[in-house]
């Protein structure tokens, strides 16, 4: 077999041979669980191919006990898979999108955004406060997130609850608030505790009143070998229209403002009637200072060519999302969003 394509081939015993796809992934039970369900809709799709997957571990499961702002490692959760798929290792490595920085290493790129799960915030209680939500919280009670972005709009909304860094995959966060007596409540992504099939805790899910979300949120991507055109094209099918043009929306705005996982910026977007809408926020740490802006764009296109419909989004389309979320944070940059988000950075850094 030549070529660079990495895959190779199996023969299942009665002469028919497979193609054998190797998907990588994080060794935590949420990205199992991801990669299965991405693995499944694949082998739904292409019968024929022989599924393999690669867990391993990566720096951000290794470092624990520290807030994921203070490594400053962008690539926290995603450098190993990568190191992976540029070895051939894997063929392919499925992230929550909200993992994966704005710019990828070159040789890489996201050949599919899945169909987005809830993107907003949720509230798990620890078992002595069931059935309350923030508002009624006692004074002073301490609320974890580890997500300086969740801390900054939650302080200024519930100013009477405390916000305190809380680390370790999904398993671990609900283990040290229910063993515990640390902590009154957590705030974690919804489509996780979903994915898990914990949504019983979830006993308030945030409006975008209250908390905004994160870019990406919500979304797998698959990530694949620029140059592997075979596997692009392979995945390319399970882009899902609305979500793909939310998500490049979302990450033009994160990227254009230059921020990440050490600044407290938050997104809110739909697609209503033909139009994207993106509403965009930035933060200081405690939440008193803030900037947030909504712009929108046209992303109907029903075009026919000569009678004919052709369904893959079309680049006029994604270059207009994109557009937006630069547009947007050119707006609030304008407005004074780079002081905003450079003292945050620089408070987060002197913590």
């Amino acid at each position: 077999h030549t070529g660079n394509c990495s895959c190779y081939f199996r023969n299942d015993g009665n002469g028919k041979v497979s193609r054998v796809i190797r998907i990588g992934t994080r060794k935590s039970q949420l990205a199992r669980i991801q990669t299965d369900s991405v693995a499944e809709k694949l082998k739904e799709l292409y019968p024929d191919i022989h599924l393999e997957i690669v867990a391993m571990s990566t720096t951000g499961d290794k470092i624990l006990d520290t807030a994921l702002s203070k490594i400053g490692e962008k690539s926290l959760f995603t450098k190993e898979l990568e190191n992976a798929l540029d070895r051939n290792e894997v063929d392919l490595v499925v992230h929550s999108l909200k993992d994966l920085p704005t710019a990828l290493p070159p040789g890489f790129t996201i050949g599919a955004v899945l169909k987005r799960e809830s993107p907003y915030d949720a509230v798990v209680l620890h078992p002595k406060n069931v059935g309350k939500t923030l508002d009624v919280l006692p004074e002073n009670s301490v609320v974890g997130t580890s997500s300086l972005r969740r801390a900054a709009q939650l302080k200024k909304r519930f100013p009477h609850l405390h916000f305190k860094d809380i680390r370790g995959n999904l398993n671990t966060r609900l283990k040290k608030l229910d063993e515990k007596e640390d902590f009154a409540a957590i705030i974690l992504a919804a489509a996780g505790l979903r994915r898990m099939g914990w949504e019983n805790r979830i006993s308030q899910i945030l409006e975008p009143g209250d908390c905004m979300y994160a870019v990406g949120q919500g979304a797998l991507a698959v990530e694949v070998r620029a140059r592997d055109t075979d596997i692009l094209e392979m995945v390319s099918v399970l882009h899902d229209h609305d979500t793909v043009l939310r998500c490049i929306a979302e990450r033009a705005f994160l990227r254009h403002l230059e921020g990440g996982c050490s600044v407290p910026v938050a997104v809110h977007t739909e697609v209503k009637d033909g139009q994207l809408y993106l509403t965009g926020a930035v933060y200081s740490l405690d939440g008193s200072d803030s900037l947030k802006d909504t712009m929108q764009t046209k992303v109907d296109e029903q075009v026919q060519r000569v009678g004919v419909t052709a369904h893959k989004i079309s680049g006029e389309v994604q270059d207009r999302a994109e557009r937006l979320g630069v547009d947007l944070a050119n707006l609030l940059l304008s407005k004074g969003a780079k002081e905003i988000l450079t003292v945050a950075r620089q408070l987060n850094d002197a913590r």
